[in-house]
Order: structure tokens, then sequence, then C-alpha cells
């Protein structure tokens, strides 16, 4: 898990926890067969699905006048294991030594951007430092999300120990690279009510799973529902850029989606399943015939349970009209959020300098506990009140107070008024499964989907991913396990409870790692300031290498100068 907090300057807050490799089982959602398409219309209206002109790519084989060629360095200048951002003129390329191998690659991530010489170089691939992703160094594609895709390769060569890198300038300006994907043989013309693979919910698992079908070589039709007005788009964005617009958000293009056959059905409600005979159905009465399903519904967020709770000016941020509209409404008035997770915190950092007054609501004695524990979490919340953000801990909401319609006030039942004119809602969520009860597949008590470690359901043919969904965790002694998180909807690691915290550096200032451990073993680790000491966790915990409590309690005993090489078993 993982945030971002801009104020007072920025500063990055991440969790990591990563699945051992070896662990990570995936089946592909093949189909036998090609079914013929047919013409359908639901409730005798023709849907609609989303399509446009072909996606624009790069040419793998650009002219010589498209390319720029520099000589970047000498041979000697980088060790084995360095990394370096050298210029190009069209842009910065990044190089690698590994091996005594020279590698030039994209030198930015493309998740969110983050500058990968900054990351972690091992095992033939480089970590981002911020979210995880990992890139192999050897063709550049993306091994280890979260994010979408690749980095371009670069040709390098070397003459009289001098490095020179050539590069396309297109690939430069782009920074990413989609991986080679197959089209789709047997397209629907918008006019079929059957499919090969049906996919419920276009967040990141669904996408993932769509686009990682395509990129296997399966050519049958695709059909992603969704029940937003939106195509697929990067939720996590919204509670910390409340002012984004859908197609700053926007995970692929329209065009994207054209030219890789990829059918979106936006708007779109799927109320049952019917597993006898392969059907989805839909609220308005079109019916969907499927070989395969894939549910990713994610989840919905919790409300209010008071006096006034559907008043007008009451949100939960589910999407970008939401975000839009709370940020609208939040300017140079007052502001009121209930919930001290990731993202009330986030919505309240990103309030702090457009709203007259933000206040946090909640029942925990700090913010981020659960996630955190309180040492972390303390720190945290100084921060906060460092920026004028007020706290109210240990209470809950007992009522919103309306004049005209509109919010006034919050009532806590500390007996606490607070003038609000907007409240933003982040009490958590649960999964968005009520749709499947009487489906005969499979739900927990809690309404989660369990799943096999190839996320295979109870019903044959019908799999799971995502928010809503338990699957059996290896290194957890197969125990299922549900992670809420980003990351883990593309590709489903588990940080569970912790039982202590140990942490190097300075939490007043800021700059610290905290390694949080159950038993003797370390399961996640949360650093500020302290990069990139997330992805030197995450490496060796995918290498299947065990942290243990007392090793990281020995090098805090003995180290004063926070040199982590420990960790990779290189230096001191």
């Amino acid at each position: 898990m993982g945030g971002c907090f801009s104020k007072p300057k920025p500063v990055e807050l991440k969790i990591e926890v990563v699945l051992p490799e070896k662990e990570r089982g995936k089946e592909e959602l093949s189909a036998s067969g090609k079914g013929s398409p047919r013409a359908y219309q639901g409730n005798g209206t023709a849907r609609h699905f989303h399509a446009e002109e072909r996606l624009p790519t790069t040419q793998p084989y650009p002219s010589p006048q498209d390319c720029v060629e520099a000589t970047v360095c000498h041979v000697k200048d980088l060790e084995n294991g360095q990394m370096r951002e050298v210029e190009l003129g069209w842009g910065k390329v990044l190089l690698v030594k590994d091996n005594g191998e020279f590698h030039a690659l994209g030198h930015k991530c493309p998740h969110y951007g983050a500058p990968l010489v900054k990351g972690v170089l091992s095992r033939g691939r480089v970590r981002c430092p911020w979210h995880g992703a990992c890139f192999n160094i050897s063709t550049g594609d993306l091994e280890d999300f979260p994010g979408l895709d690749s980095l371009h390769k670069f040709q390098v060569k070397i003459e009289k120990e001098k490095v020179t890198v050539r590069a396309s300038k297109q690939a430069l300006q782009l920074q990413r690279r989609t991986k080679v994907m197959a089209k789709c043989i047997s397209p629907s013309a918008g006019h079929s009510s059957s499919t090969n693979v049906l996919i419920v919910g276009a967040g990141a698992a669904g996408l993932v799973c769509a686009e990682t079908l395509r990129q296997e070589g399966f050519s049958d039709r695709i059909v992603l529902c969704t029940l937003d007005r939106h195509l697929p788009y990067d939720r996590a964005k919204l509670s910390k850029s409340l002012d984004a617009q859908p197609e700053q958000l926007a995970l692929r293009p329209k065009e994207f989606f054209r030219a890789y056959g990829i059918e979106m059905l936006t708007e779109a409600q799927v109320v049952t399943v019917d597993v006898r005979n392969k059907k989805a159905v839909f609220k308005d009465g079109f019916k969907l015939e499927y070989s395969k399903l894939l549910l990713a519904p994610g989840s919905s967020p919790k409300t209010l349970n008071c006096k006034g709770k559907d008043m007008e000016n009451v949100f939960t941020i589910r999407t970008p009209e939401d975000a839009n509209r709370v940020v609208r409404l939040a300017r140079g008035r007052n502001a009121v959020v209930v919930g001290a997770g990731f993202l009330g915190m986030e919505v309240a950092a990103y309030l702090t300098e457009k709203a007259h007054s933000v206040s946090v609501v909640e029942l925990e004695e700090t913010p981020f506990r659960r996630f955190l524990g309180e040492r972390v979490g303390r720190a945290l919340m100084k921060m906060f009140e460092n920026n004028r953000v007020k706290f109210y801990m240990q209470t809950e909401v007992l009522e919103l107070r309306a004049q005209e319609g509109k919010l006034q006030e919050v009532v806590l039942k500390s007996s606490k008024v607070l003038r609000a004119d907007v409240c933003v809602v982040g009490i958590g969520a649960v999964p968005a499964t009520g749709f499947l009860r009487q489906s005969g597949i499979g739900l927990d008590s809690r309404g989660f989907i369990p799943v096999n470690k190839m996320m295979q359901t109870n019903i044959p043919g019908v799999f799971a991913a995502g928010d809503a969904v338990t699957f059996p965790l290896a290194w957890r002694n197969n125990r299922k396990v549900n992670i809420p998180h980003w990351q883990m909807a593309h590709a489903q690691g588990y940080g569970e409870g912790f039982d202590d915290v140990i942490i190097q550096g300075d939490l007043e200032e800021l700059k610290f790692v905290a390694f949080y451990t159950k038993g003797d073993e370390v399961i996640a680790v949360a650093s500020m300031n302290y990069d990139p000491i997330v992805s030197k966790v995450a490496e060796v915990l995918a290498s299947g290498r065990a942290i243990r409590k007392r090793e990281v309690e020995l090098f805090m005993l003995h180290s004063k100068t926070g040199d982590m090489s420990w960790l990779t078993g290189k230096g001191s």
C-alpha cells in the first residue's frame, strides 16, 4: 500500500510487499472455438461499443533520419551493477552495466514517471523506486506491476572503449512501449450476443487480463464491461489529484481498444450470472453468452450510517466527477474528511491549500494506525497538523445537518460540531459482489470471491481477480487473503497484520524506513524520503529470501550510517 502527500514538501510514503515469483501462478483464459457473431438488441436499443481509429505505433525499423546517435561514456566509467542517465539530444536514456554488458533503456517508469536511475538493479532487471514496477534490462519488458507499458530498448555499440547509443527520436519522446499484441480475428461489429471472454469490471485487474490475453496471442473476442461512463482509468489517482479530468486519468486511449479488438461496454451493470448457460444478464435485460468469464468488480465504498448521510455535498470519491465536485465545493470553504486511511489523508493533503479549513474525523487514535502502526501514524499526523489540518480522533459522526438542503455541520459523538460545506467519506469498502449471491459462484461470509492459485472460482471457466477476491498465499501457508491495492489488482503480494515495527531514521524529520514484522519475519516495509530502500526490500523478497527480525535489529544496533547494503549482501 502506498500514498503520496505533498505537504509541507514533496514526500512519499511507500509500503511494498512482494509475492515470491515461484508462487505466481496464472492461467490463460483460452476459449475453445470461435462463436458465430449474432445480432442483438437490449430492450429494443442497440448497444454501442466504443470504437475509434487505429492506435498509432512507433516504427520497428525507423529510418536513419529518425534516429539519433551519441557517444555517452567510456567503458570504464561505469562499474558492474551501476546505472546512469545519459543525454542523446532528443531525450535521456538509462544506461546500465550488468555482468560486463551495457544496456540502454527508457529512463522513466511508464507508470508515474519515476526516474529509474534511482531504482534498484538486480537479477537482470531494474525496479522502480516509487511503486516497484520491474523491467527486464535486456528487452525493456515489464515483468512486475504496477503499470501497463514496457520500456524502449536502444542499440548500444562499443568502439575503441567508447559506449555509443543509437535511439529512435520518437521512442525517446514517448518513453513507453506497448508489448506486441494480437488482433481480434472474429470482430463482432458491435452486434453479437456471445463472446469468447467476458470481463466484468474495467479496473486494473480487468484491463490487465484483457491486455495479457492479447499479448499471449489470444485472438478471439474479448468484451470488457464497466459500470463507469468512462473507459478504464486510474482510480487510485482520484484522491491524489481531485482536479484531474477523465482524459488525464485514462489508462489507455480510445484508439487502443479499437486497435487490439478489446470491446468496451460502459454504463453496463451485470445483475446476475447464469453459470449453467454461461450468460451474464445486464440491468436492461440484455444477455451476453461467454465461454470464459473473469469477475473483477472491485469494491464499493462504505457509507456513513447516521442521520443526514444522503444529503447533498456528502461524497465517497468514486468517479472523476465526484473528485471534481469536491474540490470545487471546498475551495475557500470548510471541508470535513471522515476516515484517516490513505484515501482520506490524500484528500486532506490535496485540500490544505484550497479549502479554508480541513478537519479529519477518525475512530482510531492516530491516522494509518492499522496499516502503519502508532509511531509512524503519529509522525504523519504531526506533519498534517503543521499544515492546518485539524484532527478529531477516537470519535465518530453522529449526525450531518443541513441548511436549505445542503450540508452545513458535522456533529460528532464527542458533541463537537464542525462547520462543513463538503464532506468526504473514506471509511473503507466492501466487495461489489452482491449481484453474484444467487449465481452459484462461491462467496465467503464477507462477500469476497474465494479463488484457487489459478484464480479460478468454484465454477469451471469462471475466474476472479482484484479487490473482490481472496486467494491462497503459499508463503502464508496457503491462507486465503485479500489485498485491496492497485499493485495487487495487477499481479495478485501480501502484508498481513504485524506485531512489531522497527524504525531506522528520524520520524521527526520524516526521513525513515519502518520494518513491519510478524514473529521473526519482516512482512512489509514503509519509507519516507529513504529511496530506494522499499525497492531493495522488494527485490530481496522477490528472490525468495526471507528477511529476519534479528537481521534488522542487529543492523540497527551496529549501524549509525543508514547503509542498507546488508540487504543485498554487499558492503559492510
